[in-house]
């Protein structure tokens, strides 16, 4: 009888085993690469370009200036989604 709790005990170790693999593989795969610094400083970068010119854009009343805000920011978005 002992034989058989031995059994059920290596059963349960090699399933707890698997199940600490599959955790660790899912951890490496969201993880992904590590991000490129240089990259990483570009977008943040973008980002509070594209923020500052935002707040322009909402307090500009002249057409001509929210033209070339609005084309800005365009240009910041489409920046950013390159970098994505």
């Amino acid at each position: 009888m002992g034989d058989a709790g031995e059994g059920l005990v290596d059963s349960e170790a090699r399933i707890q085993e698997r199940l600490d693999e599959l955790a660790r593989e899912r951890a490496e795969r969201r993880a992904g690469p590590p991000p490129d610094p240089g990259v990483a400083r570009e977008a943040e970068s973008l980002r509070l370009a594209r923020t500052e010119l935002q707040r322009q854009l909402d307090a500009t009343t002249h057409e001509r200036r929210r033209a070339q805000l609005t084309q800005a920011v365009e240009e910041l978005d489409r920046r950013l989604k390159a970098l994505a």
